[in-house]
């Protein structure tokens, strides 16, 4: 009687939990007891009944005795014939066959197939978009489903209907992940769109999960609503640059302002000489220290998801410098015009000090005029000497004067 109120007991458990028996494809849910009818067995004992299974747990067919062993936590036969699965797992998939004999001699054959399944709980939208941009690929979101068994499916939907990835104006990438210890699935579905300009200005996107098996009712996530920007045309690129001009000194700085309003702000890239730069998108190019190796043409290229590249127009950056060496590459007139200027403060240096030495003479020529313009002195007389000599002496005397 105690066996049997058990076995009532299993039965009823069975019912509760909605497992699946009495047809040939069984299915039972993951962590919940199964039990499976041998059909013909004899209700109480002796019964003249055999269990085999071959599932994920064995290698072969294994044959379980009446008498218990040490599969009973795995599965047992219960004393009205049924076999019990206490904890119904993934590995407990397969085949399970009974054969019964009556008290009467006639055998009946049980082959149930048994299949568990694990309902996950409703999907997900991880890292939703706060607005989509129209004409560009947009990322809507990512949908994601833990703990099924089987795997099953994700789908997108648009305004409550099924949005069917076209690969132009609607894309989707989806990985599926499995539990190393549990054996259940992980699912992920990431939404792409491209709105078309002027097209809905805010729709509703949901996703649902699909079981693999039959009968079982897809979950759904909370709809969610995005807002559409329409982008305005990108203007013309305005590429500055200081100091105006792009000619400097050795040494100097140099700086480089892509100019390119639009929303989102575009990325910006710099191109030298028609070679791009390996450096990361700015809207600002900084060439402190300039040298030779920065004289060239400079542009800048404004990247804009719904506009596509835009080249601002060419500076060219050169260094102006003087130097026995010759003119620098780039340089405007270069040491030519430092030396003819030498030259021309040379002559005039020399012709100032001609014209202050002329001057200079002048007045000493002037003073030495005036020195020999003098009064005339009156001779002075000699000693008479007798016979009327005082008279040629004078004469000598003045003729030497």
């Amino acid at each position: 009687m105690a066996a049997g109120a058990a076995a009532g007991a299993w039965v009823l458990v069975l019912s509760l939990w909605g497992a699946v028996v009495g047809s040939q494809n069984i299915t039972a849910r993951i962590g919940k007891p199964l039990v499976l009818n041998c059909k013909g067995a004899p209700k109480k004992p002796p019964q003249q009944l055999e269990w085999k299974l071959n599932t994920g747990r064995t290698e072969a067919w294994k044959v379980l005795s009446p008498q218990g062993g040490p599969w009973d936590s795995v599965a047992r036969i219960l004393p009205n014939g049924s076999l019990l699965l206490p904890t119904v797992g993934i590995q407990d998939e397969g085949t399970f066959r009974c054969r019964a004999t009556s008290r009467n001699g006639k055998e009946t054959k049980s082959n149930y197939q048994v299949r568990v399944y694990q309902i996950p709980g409703k999907p997900e939208i991880v890292d939703p978009a706060s607005e989509l941009t129209a004409g560009v690929p947009n990322k809507v979101g990512t949908c994601v489903s833990e703990g099924s068994y089987p795997a099953g499916t994700l789908s997108w939907h648009l305004e409550g209907k099924p949005l069917i990835p076209d690969g132009k104006g609607a894309s989707v990438k989806e990985e599926t992940r499995r539990h190393p210890e549990t054996g259940l699935f992980t699912l992920q579905s990431e939404l792409m769109v491209t709105p078309a300009r002027g097209g809905a200005p805010r729709p509703t996107f949901s996703c649902s999960f699909s079981p693999s098996l039959p009968r079982r009712r897809a979950l759904h996530t909370a709809p969610f609503q995005l807002t559409v920007w329409e982008p305005v045309p990108l203007k013309e690129v305005q590429l500055m640059v200081e100091p105006e001009g792009g000619a400097v000194a050795p040494g100097s700085t140099v700086t480089l302002t892509c100019e390119a309003p639009a929303q989102p702000p575009p990325q910006i890239h710099w191109i030298k000489d028609g070679t791009p730069l390996p450096l990361p998108p700015s809207p600002v190019l900084l060439l402190p220290d300039v040298g030779p190796q920065d004289q060239g043409t400079y542009s800048c290229v404004a990247t804009h998801p719904s506009h596509g590249p835009q080249e601002s127009r060419a500076v060219s950056i050169s260094i102006i410098e003087t130097g026995e060496e010759g003119p620098t590459a780039g340089s405007v007139g270069g040491s030519g015009l430092g030396t003819l200027a030498l030259a021309l403060g040379i002559l005039g240096g020399l012709g100032t000090a001609a014209l202050l030495i002329g001057a200079i003479m002048w007045r000493r020529r002037q003073q030495r005029g005036k020195e020999r313009i003098l009064p005339n002195t009156p001779p002075q007389e000699g000693p008479r000497t007798p016979g009327g000599g005082g008279g040629a002496c004078r004469a000598e005397s003045v003729r030497g004067a």
